[in-house]
């Protein structure tokens, strides 16, 4: 268990009775936040499929939970692209429950994930945020080592704008100084 902002979170694995609650969290980001270019709320079951495709191929999937029980944010990582190539990449998302933003609660969730993605042997990770202002999540990477290796302007339009998405790249384990 690990203490932030007053709050005690636990990092774990997340579990099907979870998914409501991700559902929740995913659905506010999409409606209000250009984090996701996805522009309607996916359905408990269709973030129920998406959790099972990811945990069914091996990917990590893991939530904050609080001491009464209450997810309070979630991460996974999946493959940065299906070409056979990028197998030993991965892409990672990062979602806080509204108001838990600046708790240490995402930091967490990142550390964890790479922590996990490591242990599998991948090689890099790779961030993709929407929103070129999104001093926090770029901020949240950087403190994680992560490197801005490039931005796709206005490569969606969202809520009555075009929107950036900007991509941070860090390495896993050895990265590439050896081969995998």
């Amino acid at each position: 268990m690990t203490a932030h902002a007053g709050a005690a979170v636990t990092i774990r694995d997340a579990r099907p009775e979870d998914i409501p609650a991700i559902a929740a969290i995913y659905g506010h980001h999409v409606l209000t936040g250009l984090a996701s270019f996805e522009e309607t709320a996916p359905s408990v079951e269709e973030m129920a499929r998406r959790h099972a495709e990811i945990t069914g191929k091996g990917y990590p999937y893991i939530v904050a939970e609080e001491s009464a029980g209450t997810v309070v944010g979630y991460a996974y990582a999946g493959p940065y692209r299906p070409r056979p190539a990028y197998r030993h990449s991965v892409e990672n998302s990062v979602y806080l429950a509204p108001g838990r933003q600046r708790s240490g609660i995402g930091s967490a969730l990142l550390g964890a994930l790479i922590a996990r993605c490591e242990a599998k042997g991948y090689r890099q990770m790779v961030a993709v945020i929407g929103d070129s202002a999104n001093a926090a999540s770029i901020g949240l990477h950087a403190r994680h080592g992560f490197t801005r290796v490039g931005t796709l302007r206005s490569i969606g339009y969202k809520h009555g704008r075009w929107v950036d998405s900007v991509l941070m790249q860090r390495a896993l384990g050895a990265g590439d100084t050896t081969r995998p």
